[in-house]
């Protein structure tokens, strides 16, 4: 089998009419480059290059061999470029699982440019609430709110500073007046969603100096966390959501944050894997790309009196 390094250097070698001026080009001593030579003769069978003390020329079965060698790297040279520009595009089968409301109202149109970007990526896109199995479920990766039960899986975040903001529809506070303080909610109607295997009704705060925690009520609960949104911005009450997912009401008009000055719970959003391996080129383009948007969502988080959320 001939040896890439050797055909590069009797090409350089009747190139440069100097063995010893191929030797320095390529960084070798003067002694491997004769061994190289000599073995790649003895490899072929032939004499390619007849030497004296002082010169170098192409033997005839050289000037013949010559030839080849030249088509032979330049081929190789190709299929290396041809290697490395298919190692630049991404594609093969990005398979994710992402909270239904993010998933539905952020991924999905974030998905959609990605796509646009890398033509030959194909997404299998998995939403709900529940925590994915992903020993089990045929997904790579998970994006979800909050720290991760299982420590065995890889946590990358991905909007480490979201926190979840009291919000609800200037209809509903038109009918039902607007709360200015925390008590005032056990005469509100909360909605609620479950969070794991329970119901989300202990609400947590802090009000610049102590931690506070109420347990809400309301008419309606739902496992599927868009719902409640959805149920917000018809005026249905009030609810407690990460700002991710209601930010583009929020900003559009449609909810209202409501007391903007207390500290609510944190809900960072993280990626999560089963292992390292599993964060490809495309895992970890996507990551860089949600986590520049989901920066630009939380700059425009809402504050008053110079708290910092």
């Amino acid at each position: 089998m001939l040896r890439f390094d050797d055909l590069q250097l009797f090409v350089r070698a009747a190139d440069l009419g100097s063995l010893s001026a191929a030797a320095r080009v390529m960084d070798m001593s003067a002694a491997v480059a004769s061994a190289a030579l000599k073995r790649i003769e003895q490899q072929l069978g032939a004499r390619l290059l007849a030497r004296s003390t002082r010169s170098l020329r192409l033997t005839a079965e050289g000037e013949g061999f010559l030839e080849y060698a030249r088509a032979a790297l330049s081929n190789l040279d190709e299929g290396r470029r041809l290697l490395a520009s298919g190692q630049d595009q991404v594609s093969g089968i990005l398979q994710l699982s992402a909270p239904s409301d993010f998933g539905r109202n952020l991924l999905l149109p974030w998905l959609d440019e990605f796509q646009r970007e890398h033509p030959k990526l194909t997404v299998r896109l998995l939403l709900g609430d529940r925590i994915a199995d992903l020993f089990r479920q045929p997904v790579d990766i998970a994006l979800r709110y909050g720290e991760p039960e299982d420590s065995s899986l890889v946590a990358l975040p991905i909007a480490a500073q979201n926190r979840r903001v009291l919000c609800a529809a200037p209809s509903y506070l038109a009918r039902h007046g607007e709360p200015r303080h925390l008590e005032q909610l056990a005469q509100h109607n909360c909605l609620l969603f479950m969070l794991g295997s329970r119901v989300h009704d202990h609400w947590s705060f802090h009000d610049g100096k102590r931690e506070v925690g109420l347990t809400v009520s309301g008419d309606r609960f739902s496992d599927d966390a868009d719902v409640v949104r959805l149920w917000a911005v018809a005026g249905a009450g009030i609810a407690y959501k990460s700002w991710l997912d209601v930010a583009a009401d929020v900003l559009a008009g449609r909810l209202k944050v409501l007391m903007p000055e207390l500290l609510c719970e944190r809900a960072p959003l993280n990626l999560l894997c089963a292992h390292r391996a599993q964060l490809s080129k495309p895992v970890n383009l996507l990551r860089e790309m949600l986590a520049s948007r989901c920066a630009l969502l939380g700059s425009q988080f809402p504050t008053i009196s110079g708290i910092d959320h």
